[in-house]
């Protein structure tokens, strides 16, 4: 017989502000335990450098949770020009240094150019990545090295919003991109467009998805909000279970058909054929406004199930 999960079988999304030189594992974890959740995973590794916004997602959430892994992100960054690390930021070792006193900000700005649109990056072994269920960073800390296979990443759009020169020059750049792209491995090729190398002095998710820094909440005020209380006092802060799908169009099911959709069964509605096109997903609700869950629709007007809310699933 399964134990129990030991916790509060809650359910929504908090969007964390990780704070820098923690594991985005060290920081679910530290979350789940002041709201004492049965259940809770993030989604998608921030290294333990960064800061930023990290949804974590709890109880239902995380059946939604691949939404926000595959979604776009944005940063912030700085540059250190002039100086390579031995793990492509400021955590690691100066490798090598040379003068950056020529490099001018209309220098870098032109060379940022190339990293617009589909590139390919290598993933560096100091990235959280994962091996054989082991982050890349805790092998290359180890001394071990693994073959990464180089991989297609889009860059929306990469701006430089400051730029500090001297001997080592220093860049604040923003970038918007594809899933999977890393920070470092740019800073490490403008460096070596420019002659100088360079690595990541800071690093800053400003957006995952739909979510963004005005809505991240740090752990120290989560633990102040908490203090010796309950851990309700911290539900106001979860944001619906449906958020990380909320881009999707919704469909409220009259209670009939809501009953059978609960049940794993398609169901018809003509509404289906003006919230999208055969393949499409929506967010399905009760008449009542109850999250059932998600479903794909049909050329024939029904909508079947995809992922259903456990707690609303009738089982």
């Amino acid at each position: 017989m399964a134990r129990k999960p030991k916790g509060r079988p809650i359910s929504g999304v908090l969007v964390l502000n990780k704070p820098g030189g923690m594991s985005s594992n060290a920081a679910l974890q530290k979350a789940k335990r002041l709201y004492y959740a049965a259940k809770a995973g993030h989604t998608g590794s921030l290294d333990p450098l960064a800061t930023g916004v990290l949804p974590l997602c709890f109880g239902d959430s995380t059946k939604f949770s691949q939404f926000l892994l595959d979604a776009d992100k944005g940063y912030a960054s700085t540059f250190r020009i002039g100086e390579r690390t031995d793990t492509s930021d400021s955590d690691g070792e100066v490798i090598e240094a040379k003068s950056a006193a020529h490099i001018t900000e209309a220098l870098v700005a032109e060379q940022l150019k190339a990293f617009k649109g589909e590139i390919s990056q290598v993933p560096s072994m100091f990235s959280a990545l994962k091996k054989d269920g082991q982050p890349l960073y805790k092998l290359a800390r180890q001394g071990i090295e693994v073959e990464r296979k180089a991989r297609q990443v889009t860059v929306y759009s990469i701006a430089l919003l400051a730029f500090r020169p001297g001997e080592v020059a220093e860049a604040d750049i923003a970038v918007h991109c594809s899933k999977g792209t890393y920070i470092r491995s740019i800073a490490e090729d403008l460096g070596a467009a420019l002659g100088v190398g360079a690595h990541v002095a800071r690093l800053h998710r400003t957006q995952a998805g739909p979510f963004t820094d005005a809505q991240a909440v740090s752990l120290e005020t989560l633990a102040d909000m908490r203090g010796e209380g309950e851990p309700e006092v911290l539900d106001s802060l979860l944001l619906p279970v449906d958020a990380p799908v909320a881009q999707l169009p919704s469909l409220a099911l009259p209670e009939a058909t809501a009953y059978y959709f609960r049940q794993g069964n398609p169901v018809m509605d003509a509404r289906a054929f003006a919230l999208g096109d055969e393949g499409d997903m929506v967010r399905v609700f009760d008449q009542t406004g109850v999250f059932l869950g998600i479903g794909t629709l049909a050329d024939d007007g029904r909508v079947a199930p995809k992922r259903l809310v456990a707690s609303n699933s009738g089982s």
